[in-house]
């Protein structure tokens, strides 16, 4: 319980930091996504090492201690991070022969009947017209487990 305490002190200060540096007041984020009445999930895995982790998809041709694999302009590349960071790209873990891995994501968001869509006083300032359409976070976690590459099928049901 404090774990997910702490987490979601964390999630509600990034958010005001992001809704003041983009010059909005510190709660446009949290009171525009309710997030009061949001989500938070656990999600864990464990990666026990691999005999042969050259047989596995996700570790063809890689033995990698860190795991930790972005991707950029269509290669995936190995990272390497500082403990105790987190990404909110496309990735991917790999497996090797000599350690177990665990990662931990804690995400965090609006409620599920919230509208996601871009912020009006934003639009007005950059005098641009949105560059996705508005739908409730339900429906975008449902668009997410469509399609082989989840993102991508998201981003294209979503663009204006």
């Amino acid at each position: 319980m404090e774990f997910s305490k702490r987490t979601r002190e964390v999630a509600l200060e990034i958010t005001r930091t992001i809704s003041e540096s983009l010059g909005l007041e510190p709660n446009y984020i949290h009171d525009a996504m309710n997030i009061d009445r949001g989500l938070q999930m656990l999600a864990a895995n464990y990666y026990p090492p691999c005999p042969q982790p050259e047989r596995l998809a996700l570790s063809q041709n890689m033995q990698f201690m860190n795991g930790l694999q972005v991707e950029h302009n269509g290669k995936w590349l190995t990272v390497n991070r500082p403990a105790n960071s987190f990404f909110s790209v496309m990735h991917q873990a790999t497996v090797n022969n000599k350690a177990t891995r665990i990662s931990i994501a804690t995400p965090h968001g609006p409620s599920v009947d919230t509208i996601i869509a871009p912020a009006p006083e934003l639009l007005e300032k950059e005098g641009q017209a949105p560059k996705y359409i508005g739908m409730n976070y339900k429906e975008y976690i449902q668009l997410q487990q469509i399609g082989k590459n989840y993102m991508q099928s998201t981003f294209d049901h979503i663009l204006a």
